[in-house]
């Protein structure tokens, strides 16, 4: 096979696994799209509980009080089937790995995965709630504060990313230290920085109050640490593993200790 049919072949692999994963997603917005409205209420219900009685949203575009809950059911669908578009991914780069490689990048996918849940999960129940109830206390009196449909859903999935990629930092950690860009040491000698730096990002990425902002940048700080005890536990086992290969390659073969020949009998 030449390299222009191997190619050629790689495009039509990686056209079929885009389609399976677009088509995955496509099955589940279908399943989903009965439950659309209610979607949208689980999704707005840190908003709502947080309003004064009475309060309500509104939905400033004729069309707004549809194609929002089916944004919404589109991001639950795109969700759910991560983990088979994840899949697919990994079948396509797989073959192209070594078998330590492969060792190593599963389980970062998996976990990359579960971490971007973790942070829309903590972004939901956590800071969201936190958000809200200090933008109702601040609110001048005489203010009905209410906010479109439209723009609460940009808000909300703008902070799902925010925090969903927020928590990727231990992967980001651990892939720098292992090809070999930085080292755990240095890591641990720019911690101070690192800290003021949390607070400057999520100055930048959050909504100009107190409390987002230390919800972000914590969880920054917790996850760098833990993202350089993962790199450093990782390199501990290498260190050993080579070490053991070391020992084995330099020990002696069973019944070949030494290199003198056997005594030879001369029958005297």
């Amino acid at each position: 096979m030449t390299g222009e049919d191997t190619f050629m072949s790689h495009l039509v692999e990686l056209r079929d696994r885009l389609l399976r994963s677009i088509l995955a997603v496509l099955i589940v917005f279908c399943g989903l799209f009965y439950w659309a409205r209610d979607l949208y209420t689980v999704l707005a219900h840190p908003l709502l509980a947080a309003l004064p009685h009475g309060g309500q949203m509104i939905a400033t575009d004729v069309v707004g009080v549809f194609l929002v809950p089916v944004k919404v059911t589109m991001l639950v669908a795109f969700v759910a089937a991560l983990p088979y578009v994840l899949y697919q991914v990994w079948a396509f780069v797989a073959p192209g790995l070594y078998e330590h490689e492969k060792k190593l990048v599963l389980p970062l996918v998996v976990t990359s995965f579960l971490l971007f849940l973790l942070g829309m999960a903590f972004a939901y129940f956590l800071v969201f709630p936190a958000i809200f109830k200090f933008m109702a206390a601040f609110a001048p009196e005489g203010v009905a504060w209410m906010t479109d449909i439209e723009k609460y859903f940009s808000f909300v999935l703008g902070m799902f990313v925010v925090f969903g990629v927020t928590f990727e930092e231990p992967v980001v950690i651990v892939l720098l230290v292992r090809m070999g860009i930085v080292e755990t040491a240095k890591l641990t000698e720019i911690r101070p920085y690192v800290i003021v730096g949390a607070f400057v990002v999520a100055a930048v990425l959050t909504p100009p109050d107190v409390i987002s902002q230390f919800m972000l940048a914590i969880p920054l700080w917790v996850l760098y640490e833990l993202g350089v005890f993962a790199a450093r536990m990782i390199g501990a086992r290498d260190d050993e593993r080579e070490a053991e290969i070391g020992t084995l390659a330099t020990s002696p073969t069973p019944g070949k200790i030494g290199s003198a020949d056997p005594p030879q009998n001369d029958g005297k």
